[in-house]
């Protein structure tokens, strides 16, 4: 968990330091807050722009302008037909599809906001993450879950795509 918490800090730090023309590693970061007054699971994502670009062409065969002048409307549905089928959450055993609500650019990092509504308790959280992973096997997806103050981590990868937060 500490190993986690240290590389969670590298990589915000990086992502904050740095500018992303080029880059060697291959992470990405998703925050996941259960808000209990609201009844809603939120997500924040937060992948660099060139590697989703290159996972969607992968996916689609069909070159997407994330991040550019030349993004589309048809961009944005196949990033979120690309989220739905390689980001996928099971709250208390039970599958639910994340709603889309926007995305912003922060120098070469694209940042989704999605949520689940109605949720009325979390006991259990299974996170399927298989983002990025099927061009980039040494891609680490960086799991942060805050539930009312208490924090746990998951760290996601080629050979672990899923796991499980209780």
């Amino acid at each position: 968990m500490k190993k986690i918490g240290i590389l969670f800090l590298c990589c915000t730090l990086l992502f904050e330091f740095t500018s992303f023309k080029a880059h060697r590693f291959y992470t990405a970061i998703f925050q996941i807050n259960y808000v209990q007054p609201k009844k809603m699971v939120q997500i924040t994502t937060r992948i660099f722009v060139d590697d989703l670009n290159n996972a969607l062409k992968n996916q689609f065969h069909k070159n997407t302008y994330l991040g550019t002048d030349k993004e589309s409307a048809q961009d944005i549905e196949l990033m979120k037909k690309y989220f739905a089928d390689k980001f996928k959450l099971s709250i208390n055993g039970k599958f639910h599809a994340m709603n889309y609500l926007s995305k912003e650019i922060e120098d070469d990092v694209v940042v989704c906001y999605l949520n689940i509504k109605d949720i009325s308790k979390l006991n259990t959280l299974e996170i399927e993450n298989s983002v990025i992973v099927e061009i980039h096997p040494e891609q680490q997806n960086i799991i942060q879950f805050n539930d009312n103050g208490n924090k746990k981590s998951l760290l996601l990868s080629g050979d672990t795509i899923k796991g499980m937060l209780k």
